[in-house]
């Protein structure tokens, strides 16, 4: 079935021909039963807010399709991205386990598909599937080990042109592209959204894309970053 957003929605996380690729959604089949029989697939336009910092948890969210930015704000406004989550991550997970509010907001980046379960009926679902739990410990412990790198990332930086260099090469590595001499990165977010993402400001983002094109070391094409001197970039995310 076609949405207005574009989207070819899976109707049914059995005929779902893509699970076999994500952690959470490769359930054995009566796990996956149950969960087809609680879970609700809602379609989503760019900019919709799934959930938002401090708000009680209604329940988790199972992105199927397209991406949504995860971020934290300060009590001064500042925001900062902690991740662009893709395909088959479990998002709200920790808050509805624990029943605490969520960490933070969940904002979509593309139009999305979204399998929404409630709380009440998570929980229970848990207790039923062995299975299940141990794929929650698993994606817990992912989200873990990816708050972990992150935290390293912008705090033992020594600069933001090497968080940035960092951020590109990580993302060309998520696009299969880090084997290519020339790898290519697709540039969905802003100068401000990058900046967010880095922890520093939009200006700096500019001046530092400006810096890189000076040297030759990426060239854009569109929305298209091509990465002309791989050594260069890998040279300013390590000495920098």
């Amino acid at each position: 079935m076609l949405t207005p957003y574009g989207l070819d929605i899976i109707e049914s996380c059995l005929a779902c021909k893509m699970r076999a690729e994500h952690i959470f959604c490769d359930l054995p089949p009566a796990a996956l039963q149950t969960f087809e029989s609680v879970k609700y697939a809602t379609a989503y336009p760019k900019g919709a807010v799934l959930f938002v910092e401090g708000q009680t948890p209604r329940g988790i969210f199972v992105l199927c399709k397209g991406r949504v930015k995860l971020s934290i704000c300060s009590t001064d406004g500042k925001t900062l991205i902690l991740k662009i989550a893709e395909p088959g991550e479990v998002l709200g997970l920790s808050a509805t386990v624990s029943g605490k509010p969520y960490e933070l907001t969940a904002e979509t980046v593309d139009p999305c598909q979204v399998n929404f379960v409630k709380r009440e009926d998570f929980l229970r679902f848990l207790k039923e599937h062995a299975d299940a739990c141990l794929r929650v410990a698993e994606q817990l412990s992912e989200k873990y080990n990816t708050a972990c790198r992150e935290i390293r990332s912008l705090g033992l930086s020594h600069s933001a042109a090497e968080k940035l260099a960092k951020l590109l090469l990580e993302w060309s590595a998520k696009n299969g592209e880090a084997a290519k001499a020339e790898p290519r990165v697709k540039l969905a977010l802003t100068h401000e959204e990058i900046a967010q993402m880095i922890g520093t400001s939009r200006e700096t983002v500019t001046r530092l894309f400006a810096d890189l094109k000076r040297r030759q070391i990426v060239q854009a094409k569109g929305s298209t970053l091509l990465i002309r001197n791989k050594a260069a970039l890998k040279a300013l995310a390590i000495t920098q």
